[in-house]
C-alpha cells in the first residue's frame, strides 16, 4: 500500500480533491494491513456488543476474510457500540464507545487511506494522535517557546466535553474542505458517527471515544482552529515574500501584529503570548470562535491565563514555568501534583497485590510501572527531585508490607544492569526479581519533532527506517511474494517475526537471505500447534533440516555445515524436543 499512500499524500499536498477513495479502502492489501494494525493493538482482544474479538478471524482463510470485509462495505450498517465508563483521577468517569471488531477493522481501513490525505493538511505543531509524534514532542515545543520566544503568558482553553459535542454536519463539511469529495465514503463516516450506543440510542452529535477513526476525526475538527491561530502570526501572509522565516518574523515585529504561538495535543492546547493584554484578547477571540465556528463551549473554571514567571501551567502530566537564570528566564518542568499522587497510589496498590499474590509476575509488573514512570517523565528538568519524593513514600510501604520477602541477594537482569547498574542505593530482591530503584531517573532534555519525518515520503521514511536497514529487504520480499494460502494470522506474524529476529536465523544468528529462509512452527500444526507469534521462528534452510532430521549421517553433515556454538546447539535441541525428536 506504500505507493498508494505516497501518491495520496503528494496529491493532497497539491490540493487535489479525491472523488474515488473507496477503491483504495476496499483493496486486498489495505484490508490485510488493517487486520495487521488492529491485531497488534492491545484493545483487539476487547469484545463489542456481539461478544467477538480479533481471535474470531485468526483461523479464517485470507481470501475469505478479505471478501467478507469487502461485502460489509457494499451495504454498510454498523452494529451497536458497547459503552464502558472508565474512572478518572478526579473521581468522575470517562465514557468509552467500543465498536464491534468487524466495525473496527472497517474503520481502520478508512483511517489508513484518510491519514495520508489529512497529514498533508494538518498544522505542524499539532502532536496528538498523529504518526511518529508524541507528548514529549509537545512538551519540547512548549519549552522551546518559553526559552527562546520570551512568551511568558499562556492561555489554557478547556473545551467542555469535546468528544461528546462534535457537530456531525460541521465535521462532514470539514472533510469536504480538506478534499474528501467521495460521497460514498462521507456517507459511511456519517453512519459510523450515528452508530447506536448500547443503552443510550442513536447520538445526534459527538465522536465515540474508543472508535478507531475518532482521533483522526477530532484532529480534522480542530485543524481549522490550528490554522486560524497560526494565521495570526506564524503563517501570516505578508505582501513581501521572504526567503527566510527569521527575516519575516523580524519584519513582522515592527508592525502592530501580536506574537502568539500554538501547541496542541488532541483537545488540550496552549497559546503562548508576550503580554497579558494580548493573552486576554486571544482568550476571548478563541472562546467566541469555538462557539460560532464549531459550536463548542469552553469550561470557564478550567480555562485561564497564566503568568509563567509567577505560576506553573499544567500540560500532559507536567507542570511548566520560567525562572531567572543568568540574566534571562528559562523553562523549568516537573511532574504535576496529580501525576505524582497518581504514581504513588498505583505503586502502593501494586505492592499490596504482591503481598496477596506472592509471585514473581507481580514484582515484574511493579518494575514495568517504575520503568514507565521514568520513561514518560524523564524529560522534566526536576524529575530527580520528584522521583526521590515518590521513592521515599513508596519505599516505606514496600518495607512495611513485604519485609518478610525482601532478600539481600540481588539477581540483576540485563535490563537492570543496562539502566540502573550505576546506582548505589539499597537493593531489594523479592521472589528472585530485583526491584528497579524508583529514585533512579535522570533528566533527558526532549528533542523537538523533526518535521522531515513522514510516513508518506521517501526522505521521511529514511529517517524512520534507519534501524531496519539490515533486514528491510526481507520485509519487502515477504510483502511482494505473499500469497493468500495461509491464514491472515500466519501472514501477519511471519512479517512481525522478521523484525523481531532482526533478520537473523534463530539458531545460527547469521543474516537470513531471501532464498534461504524458512518459517518453522515450534509445535507442528499436526500436533496442535497454532500460527501464533510465539509458536513461530525463522530459520535458514540448513538449520531447519537439522531440527527435523533423524538420520545420523544427515545430522553430522549439517552440524559440520553450520559449525554451531553451545548456544546454537542448545536452541536446536529445544526445537527438536518440541517436534518430538531426540536431542543431539
Amino acid at each position: 500500500m506504500q505507493n498508494e499512500f505516497d501518491n495520496l499524500y503528494k496529491q493532497s499536498c497539491n490540493n487535489k480533491n479525491f472523488i474515488n477513495l473507496m477503491k483504495h479502502i476496499t483493496s486486498d492489501n489495505n484490508i490485510l494491513l488493517a487486520y495487521r494494525n488492529i491485531k497488534k493493538n492491545k484493545g483487539s482482544t476487547t469484545v463489542g456488543t456481539d461478544n467477538l474479538n480479533i481471535n474470531y478471524f485468526k483461523n479464517m482463510e485470507t481470501k475469505k476474510f478479505i471478501e467478507r470485509i469487502q461485502n460489509k462495505f457494499d451495504n454498510y450498517i454498523p452494529k451497536s457500540v458497547r459503552r464502558v465508563e472508565i474512572p478518572k483521577q478526579n473521581g468522575k468517569t470517562r465514557p468509552l464507545g467500543i465498536p464491534c471488531i468487524e466495525d473496527r477493522i472497517l474503520q481502520q481501513c478508512i483511517k489508513q487511506v484518510l491519514e495520508p490525505i489529512c497529514e498533508a493538511k494538518f498544522y505542524k505543531h499539532s502532536y496528538g494522535f498523529r504518526p511518529n509524534r508524541s507528548t514529549k514532542h509537545a512538551i519540547a515545543r512548549c519549552m522551546q517557546i518559553m526559552n527562546f520566544s520570551n512568551a511568558y503568558y499562556v492561555v489554557d482553553i478547556d473545551i467542555k466535553g469535546f468528544f461528546d459535542n462534535v457537530n456531525h454536519s460541521k465535521l462532514k463539511k470539514q472533510l469536504w474542505n480538506i478534499g474528501i469529495h467521495d460521497k460514498n465514503l462521507i456517507c459511511i463516516i456519517g453512519k459510523i458517527l450515528k452508530s447506536e450506543i448500547q443503552g443510550i440510542g442513536i447520538p445526534t452529535k459527538g465522536t465515540p471515544q474508543g472508535g478507531i477513526i475518532s482521533p483522526l476525526l477530532s484532529n480534522i475538527v480542530l485543524n481549522e482552529l490550528d490554522w486560524w491561530i497560526s494565521s495570526q502570526w506564524e503563517t501570516f501572509e505578508t505582501r513581501y515574500k521572504y526567503t527566510q522565516q527569521s527575516h519575516k518574523y523580524k519584519a513582522m515585529k515592527t508592525s502592530n501584529l501580536k506574537e502568539i504561538r500554538l501547541v496542541r495535543y488532541a483537545d488540550d492546547f496552549k497559546i503562548f503570548c508576550k503580554d497579558f493584554k494580548t493573552a486576554q484578547k486571544i482568550y476571548n477571540a478563541t472562546r467566541l470562535w469555538l462557539k460560532e465556528r464549531l459550536d463548542l463551549d469552553i469550561s470557564p473554571d478550567k480555562s485561564k491565563i497564566t503568568n509563567l514567571r509567577k505560576n506553573y501551567t499544567e500540560f500532559l502530566g507536567f507542570k511548566l514555568m520560567v525562572k531567572p537564570k543568568r540574566n534571562k528566564y528559562v523553562c523549568q518542568s516537573r511532574m504535576c501534583d496529580k501525576s505524582k499522587n497518581n504514581a504513588i497510589n498505583k505503586l502502593k496498590d501494586q505492592i499490596k497485590k504482591i503481598q496477596k499474590q506472592e509471585n514473581s509476575n507481580e514484582v515484574s509488573i511493579l518494575n514495568s510501572m517504575i520503568l514507565g514512570i521514568h520513561n514518560y517523565y524523564n524529560i522534566a528538568t526536576y524529575i530527580s527531585k520528584d522521583v526521590k519524593k515518590i521513592s521515599f513514600l513508596v519505599t516505606g510501604t514496600l518495607e512495611m508490607r513485604l519485609k518478610n520477602w525482601i532478600s539481600n541477594k540481588p539477581k540483576f537482569s540485563e535490563t537492570y544492569k543496562r539502566l540502573y547498574g550505576n546506582y548505589n542505593g539499597k537493593i531489594r530482591t523479592i521472589y528472585n526479581v530485583t526491584i528497579f530503584p524508583i529514585y533512579g531517573c535522570k533528566t533527558r532534555p526532549p528533542n523537538n519533532f523533526n518535521q522531515n519525518i513522514c510516513n508518506y515520503t521517501e526522505r521521511g521514511r529514511l529517517l524512520i527506517h534507519d534501524r531496519l536497514k539490515g533486514y528491510y529487504h526481507l520485509i519487502k520480499y515477504l510483502l511482494k511474494s505473499s500469497n493468500y494460502t495461509g491464514t491472515a494470522e500466519l501472514c501477519d506474524n511471519m512479517l512481525s517475526l522478521i523484525a523481531g529476529q532482526k533478520g537473523k536465523c534463530y539458531i545460527t544468528g547469521l543474516d537470513l537471505e531471501t532464498d534461504n529462509m524458512e518459517c518453522h512452527h515450534k509445535i507442528p500444526k499436526s500436533n496442535g500447534g497454532t500460527d501464533e507469534y510465539k509458536n513461530l521462528v525463522w530459520l535458514c534452510a540448513e538449520a531447519h533440516v537439522l531440527v527435523h532430521c533423524n538420520e545420523k549421517y544427515t545430522i553430522t553433515k549439517y552440524l559440520g555445515l553450520l559449525s554451531l556454538d553451545e548456544k546454537g546447539l542448545k536452541r536446536v535441541n529445544s526445537l527438536r524436543k518440541l517436534v518430538g525428536n531426540s536431542v543431539i
